[in-house]
């Protein structure tokens, strides 16, 4: 593809000295093949003008900058932007594939994977061929790809766009993060549909303030055809108020377009009623606890906006399937539950806990910790939600990163001693989980909080494997083994 065709969109601060031949993109130097041009990009840990040589000596044909760059023999084009200029030269290299697909965005703080989930599985229960991006994994149809973030940089956003094109799907949906929208992934995409899940406090350390933060979620709703909005959420109320775009909206306690009403609780999932223009229909989600309602509601909403009835979205919840580290209850054929949860907000933490305590029998234990290098200012308060709502705590590492585990745990102990909470802290994740089994009574629900999906520990700059689903499994072997050893003793000293 000519240089000049790339660039058609792109406001350059200088005129184009020479056409070349582009056969593809780069932003990262060692991703570089001859032929390439390579895009300057200002990160927050290293920044792309300082790889330009780089790029040369893998053949790079041109570079596109944003900072004066020293001359290196190519063509230097200048863009004000080039994390805006990324998006909009690999949406000209592969041809504009978001425009080929009906584009369905999910954003919010928590909810955002089991939104696109169920989504994805009504469009495919009616039929459709569905692309998903999201923060578990990326699929197209049936076949799964792994996924490095929630939302990909806008190089590999349009190669997933066109992949999903040529193989012949109809529909995208995707999580769409506020780092994402803050950072220009998905400029120059206009979506069908944004659905907005809630806003609580995550990810202030990169955003600094929650006011920064919902700026940045309110970004999506500036680029949608149709917004679909939590009416009981502060910040949802706040987006239906300054949206660009038309907006629906639902809820379970405010008047709104899908109101939930009649809704039934169990260990099982959901049953509820929808009200929406005047009629009344039924709904049921195999995924327990009243933030189901909100997701499915989130779902259903969407879809009736993509044009599907409402009598085959209901029936494509009915099948619907939870998803992996979302209220997933771990089978173990104990008299006590474990359930992982990927909880690692406050009000996510405090949802998981909520939807345990309406079907538990015995305690409610949770076992959770908080990521390093992350936002720290809400340590103590996902302390303080945990002691005031389990009946006991394990405090342990979830993430710890580059900081010290016991910094971590310490700050979100001064949560938990504001609670009369009883609570023990077993910095290392495997030992707790291990303790958890051990102290398990009858009827106890065990809630693993923090890692859901994620097979892994990040333990200074290391990613260390790490799936709690194996890793209980390992513990009640050990355990089986160690009793069936010492019944054996017991066994041999019977006279």
């Amino acid at each position: 593809m000519k240089l000049s065709q790339l660039l058609e969109n792109v406001s350059l601060l200088r005129p184009i000295s020479q056409d070349i031949e582009i056969t593809g993109i780069a932003y990262d130097s060692r991703r570089v093949k001859p032929g390439s041009l390579f895009v300057c990009i200002k990160g927050y840990v290293t920044d792309g003008h300082s790889y330009i040589e780089n790029a040369r000596k893998n053949g790079a044909a041109a570079i596109l900058a944003q900072d004066e760059v020293p001359d290196v023999g190519l063509p230097i084009l200048y863009a004000q932007d080039t994390r805006k200029a990324l998006a909009q030269v690999s949406a000209a290299f592969y041809d504009h594939p978001e425009k080929k697909l009906k584009l369905v965005a999910v954003t919010g703080t928590n909810g955002k994977t089991t939104v696109t989930t169920l989504i994805k599985s009504v469009l495919e229960f009616s039929g459709k061929v569905v692309g998903l991006i999201g923060t578990n994994e990326n699929q197209i149809g049936s076949r799964t790809l792994p996924a490095e973030r929630t939302t990909p940089e806008s190089l590999e956003l349009f190669a997933l766009f066109d992949e999903m094109v040529r193989e012949g799907a109809e529909y995208a949906v995707m999580e769409v993060s506020s780092h994402s929208l803050f950072l220009h992934r998905v400029y120059g995409i206009t979506f069908d549909i944004a659905v907005f899940t809630n806003l609580t406090q995550d990810h202030l350390d990169f955003h600094e303030t929650m006011e920064n933060y919902y700026l940045a979620k309110r970004m999506l709703f500036d680029v949608c055809k149709t917004g679909v909005v939590n009416a009981d959420d502060e910040a949802g109320k706040r987006i239906a108020k300054e949206a660009a775009c038309p907006v629906i909206t639902y809820s379970i306690d405010t008047l709104s377009d899908f109101q939930a009403t009649d809704i039934k609780v169990s260990p099982r999932g959901v049953i509820f009623n929808v009200s929406a223009d005047g009629q009344t229909f039924s709904a049921r989600l195999g995924i327990p606890g009243k933030f189901s309602v909100y997701n499915a509601l989130a779902a259903l909403a969407a879809c009736i906006s993509l044009s599907i009835p409402p009598a085959k979205i209901a029936d494509a919840l009915l099948v619907a399937k939870g998803v992996k580290g979302r209220a997933e209850t771990v089978y173990t054929r104990t008299d006590y539950t474990i359930l992982i949860d990927y909880a690692h907000t406050p009000d996510g933490l405090e949802n998981i806990i909520k939807t345990v305590k309406d079907f538990a029998t015995g305690r409610v234990v949770t076992l959770f910790g908080c990521g390093g290098d992350r936002d720290p200012v809400k340590r103590p308060i996902m302390g303080e939600i945990a002691g005031q709502l389990s009946d006991f705590c394990i405090i342990t590492s979830d993430n710890p990163r580059t900081e010290a585990p016991m910094s971590i745990i310490e700050q979100i102990e001064a949560g938990m001693k504001r609670t009369a909470c009883a609570y023990t802290v077993i910095e290392n994740r495997r030992e707790a989980i291990s303790y958890a089994i051990e102290t398990a009574q009858p009827g106890d629900c065990i809630i693993l909080a923090g890692k859901g999906h994620e097979t892994y520990q990040i333990i200074g700059t290391e990613k260390r494997h790490f799936d709690e689903r194996e890793v209980i499994q390992e513990i009640l072997a050990e355990r089986e083994k160690a009793n069936t050893s010492a019944d054996s003793v017991k066994g041999d000293n019977t006279i």
